[in-house]
């Protein structure tokens, strides 16, 4: 899309540096830390597998027994395999067993012995992310042979039984129905679990537990569908909570498509602790950078706390930061699907201005972001009536500002969990409005000087001293204020706390040391197109 909104290039090249200043301290304090999900998830990456009996990952029971004997500040890796060799043994899994039995002891290894189990870490980290390197050049395979939708915004649907096999013939049904993108939403609270489950599950509450065989299922059951169809379905899950690192490498084990990973969505509304997030976060997303999955960004849940146009900078300053953070951890520019959301209130006056002004306003600043559009929940009443109505105005403004990922809106929300009769009526509003409308953003320009174009300017002026502000303080600081979502986290409290640790001089990571020395690789022609 051509610029529509006249804005101030120095206030907007103003902005993406204040950004990178309030941004860069915690980045500074990401590196310098890790976690006990950082530590499992380059276990994982090694080859951990499995569960004990009760359900405990055997990568879990692994990290807590090297935690007993010699801390986490030196990571776990040089531990793990130098023990690997002291017991004569060549599966880590077998290692963890014997570990949680009690039977292994471990030690921070120096010298040769170092040296060795160094090299011997890295190995097995390198088979895993050459793994993940095997799912993205199948993604990559795949999109050519069946090609990407034809239309933008991709059509992005939310299928959640809490039974995987219910699951699969909900999404594939969705898929048939025109949906491009299939979201599995998590059963409630997963994300405050410290361990990823194990295998297929059939008991979610509200959603379906996110497990690295539900993961498998769910992929090669759209496979099939894509087959069917001629078109690549995409699949989404979410790389956020205490399991944020795990997430994302299991989801790039199992060639997902797109995962949600925020840079302050566990802190505000999970009570997660902001350095366990910020430290999961930046591992999580050099694990997407590797594995090409676009990641999607949660602003839109600023509004379902904060009043959505008085705290329409707020979306926008999140937005910057999430860039940046994005950026410093190697994704680019095609794989940030910013979060944004049509949640002002619709009995404000102009209500459907504003939301063209904020929606326009994230289009340009991010013009090669697949963003993603988000639909009304907070004001939705449960008259299905009204909600359809809105959900088509919605739409419309998805169309109207050139919009990457449309997620479908339900005119049952805040009544039901939607019904499969509910989508496919909400996926007609959909198809009607893109089909009638989907070229709109060609003709439609704000008046010079107009409602939208100030609008939008006013926001961007109240992002700028909003950062401007956060600079003075910290990210941290307005954090625990309550800056964003009315949502007021201190550094030092929040759930996970006691899962981070500081870096020990000694400190080694194998997978990180190899997603930095090597690149992450190209976009794909077809995403690109």
């Amino acid at each position: 899309m051509r610029p529509k909104l006249d804005l101030d290039p120095v206030l907007v090249a103003r902005a993406r540096e204040l950004a990178r200043r309030a941004g860069q301290p915690v980045v500074d304090l990401a590196r310098s830390h890790t976690t006990v999900s950082v530590e499992r998830a380059v276990l994982r990456l090694a080859g951990v597998t499995g569960a004990d009996p009760d359900g405990i990952p055997w990568v879990n029971r692994l990290v807590d027994a090297v935690v007993a004997d010699v801390g986490l500040g030196h990571g776990v890796a040089a531990s793990v395999f130098d023990a690997l060799t002291r017991e004569d043994l060549t599966d880590v899994t077998l290692l963890a067993q014997k570990a949680a039995a009690g039977s292994v002891r471990f030690t921070q290894p120096t010298g040769r012995a170092a040296t060795a189990a160094r090299r011997a870490a890295r190995k097995a980290a390198a088979a895993g992310v050459r793994q993940i390197d095997r799912r993205r050049a199948e993604r990559d395979r795949l999109v050519k042979r069946y090609g990407d939708p034809k239309q933008r915004p991709w059509i992005y649907l939310i299928v959640a039984t809490g039974d995987i096999y219910e699951d699969i013939p909900q999404a594939q049904a969705a898929a048939r129905a025109g949906a491009d993108v299939i979201a599995v939403i998590r059963s409630t609270g997963q994300s405050l679990l410290d361990y990823v489950p194990e295998g297929a599950t059939r008991e979610g509450f509200a959603g379906t537990y996110a497990t690295q065989e539900n993961f498998r299922l769910m992929r090669a059951a759209l496979d099939v569908s894509s087959k069917e169809l001629g078109r690549y379905v995409r699949l989404t899950n979410y790389a956020s909570g205490l399991c944020m690192p795990e997430m994302a490498t299991l989801a790039g084990l199992e060639r997902l498509d797109m995962m949600l990973n925020d840079s302050m969505y566990g802190i505000l509304f999970r009570d997660i602790n902001p350095i366990r997030t910020f430290v999961d976060q930046r591992f999580s997303r050099q694990v997407h950078a590797r594995a090409g999955i676009i990641i999607n960004t949660g602003e839109d849940n600023y509004l379902t706390t904060a009043d959505a146009v008085e705290e329409a900078h707020t979306v926008t300053v999140s937005q910057l930061l999430n860039e940046f953070f994005a950026h410093e951890a190697g994704l680019a520019d095609w794989q940030l699907g910013l979060g944004h959301a049509f949640e002002i209130n619709p009995d404000v006056p102009e209500s459907f201005r504003l939301e063209l002004a904020h929606a326009l306003l994230a289009r340009e600043l991010f013009p090669d972001a697949p963003l993603k559009w988000m639909p009304p929940t907070k004001h939705m009443t449960g008259d299905v009536f009204r909600g359809n109505l809105l959900d088509g105005f919605f739409n419309l403004a998805g169309t109207l500002t050139g919009q990457g990922i449309l997620l479908v809106g339900m005119m049952t929300e805040a009544v039901v969990t939607p019904w499969l009769s509910d989508r496919d009526i909400a996926l007609q509003n959909v198809r009607y409005v893109l089909g009638a409308a989907g070229g709109l953003h060609e003709d439609f320009v704000p008046a010079p000087g107009g409602f939208i174009q100030q609008r939008a300017r006013q926001v961007l002026g109240e992002a700028v001293r909003l950062l401007e502000r956060i600079g003075e303080q910290s990210l941290l600081t307005a954090i625990a204020e309550g800056t964003f979502g009315i949502m007021k986290r201190p550094p030092d409290r929040g759930k996970g706390l006691d899962g981070v640790a500081r870096h020990e001089a000694d400190y080694w990571n194998p997978a990180t040391e190899i997603l930095e020395a090597e690149p992450a690789g190209a976009e794909p022609t077809a995403v690109r197109s």
